[in-house]
């Protein structure tokens, strides 16, 4: 399969670069359609709809950056398409400037989960780690297992209703580079 890149990527310099990455169907493309502001990533309740690296432009708290939407990442899969979409996103990783992971809140900690921490934790680039799904108090618990991971900081948010987005924001903002 061939690589693709869907939208425009703005030159280095002109505008950071946030990738958002995590498990197939943990909510990264809707979170990215609540950054741009707008549909531009399809959204299915099933894996493997996003396959390519979608780049759009957001703004948040008067900050003007780049997002990339990945497909679901399987760090050890021998899956043609998800070893395809593995490598769009292990792209975007490298052209970012700061790397939010998401995951699954219901789902619970899964191995791919503790792969692609550690992956990223040994990457030198600011990374950020969202528990999605948490869709009110009642959901709540469900962030503590994420714990494990060992992460300095955990953000509960809902992408699908935006809570705890902007929190989240703030702290990945203070990341990237200054325009």
């Amino acid at each position: 399969m061939a690589k693709k890149t869907i939208g425009v990527v703005a030159a280095k310099g002109e505008k950071p670069v946030l990738a958002i990455v995590g498990r197939p169907n943990v909510g990264k493309s809707t979170l990215f359609n609540r950054l741009v502001g707008r549909r531009a990533a399809i959204v299915e309740d099933m894996p493997g709809v996003t396959r390519d690296r979608q780049y759009g432009d957001a703004e948040v708290l008067g900050q003007a950056f780049i997002a990339i939407d990945t497909g679901g990442f399987e760090p050890d899969t021998e899956d043609l398409l998800l070893k395809e979409m593995r490598e769009q996103a292990t792209i975007a990783i490298e052209e970012a400037d700061a790397v939010l992971v998401m995951f699954d809140g219901p789902d619970g900690l899964l191995p791919a989960d503790i792969e692609i921490t550690r992956m990223l934790q040994r990457s030198n680039k600011p990374v950020h780690f969202a528990v999605n799904k948490i869709d009110g108090d009642r959901l709540e618990p469900l962030v503590a297992e994420f714990y494990a991971l060992g992460t300095h900081q955990l953000w509960s948010i809902s992408a699908q209703h935006g809570t705890g987005v902007l929190d989240l924001m703030e702290a990945v903002l203070s990341d990237l580079p200054e325009v």
